[in-house]
């Protein structure tokens, strides 16, 4: 991995945030938004998608810091457990407690029981699915091995990164948030190994 295919990385991530959040900002206010698309408000619409742009670069850096940061945390815990296999173990027992405090705190603290526990575990549920589909295609596309690793970034590290919004429990940031970042850090790892490869 030199500096050239980095860049790359760097900017395409950029890029991808930054388009994703603006379609997930469009889509989420489209009530509000759609008069301007009717009466074509050109100045109106750029300085939406403008300020969009901006908050998908900040979740695309947040996304990249979360990555590296992995990237480190996982040859760190390969050293420490000194066994892959017990290193997995954990990364398995830490998705599960991660999910589960999801929905337990999201539907006792957070949400202060306004919203069902149903709700909740719908959500948790479709971010496994979601890490587990992306964990499957980087485990097809590199060896078995990569699908827990996978697993753990899509949904640990995702969910961590989403902190901001969760605390906010804004329905429209929540959204806003989330989609570029899962976006973003499938890319990035599905990205990284054809770009060692190369």
């Amino acid at each position: 991995m030199n500096s050239r295919k980095w860049v790359h990385l760097f900017f395409s991530t950029l890029f991808l945030g930054g388009i994703s959040t603006i379609l997930v900002g469009f889509i989420l206010r489209w009530n509000q938004y759609a008069r301007l698309f009717q009466s074509f408000d050109g100045k109106e619409l750029l300085s939406v998608a403008f300020w969009l742009l901006g908050v998908g670069f900040i979740f695309s850096v947040i996304s990249q810091m979360g990555f590296f940061a992995y990237l480190t945390v996982h040859r760190f815990g390969i050293g420490v457990f000194r066994s892959v296999s017990l290193w997995n173990t954990m990364q398995v027992f830490l998705v599960a407690f991660v999910l589960f405090d999801f929905v337990y705190l999201r539907s006792t603290f957070i949400e202060e029981g306004n919203a069902s526990t149903t709700h909740n575990i719908l959500i948790a549920a479709v971010i496994f699915l979601v890490g587990a589909i992306v964990a499957y295609i980087k485990s097809k596309e590199t060896n078995k091995q990569a699908f827990i690793p996978a697993l753990f970034f899509m949904i640990v590290v995702t969910i961590i990164e989403w902190i901001p919004a969760l605390r906010v429990n804004d329905r429209d940031w929540l959204y806003l948030m989330a989609v570029p970042l899962f976006i973003c850090n499938a890319y990035q790892l599905l990205t990284l190994h054809r770009l060692i490869r190369k």
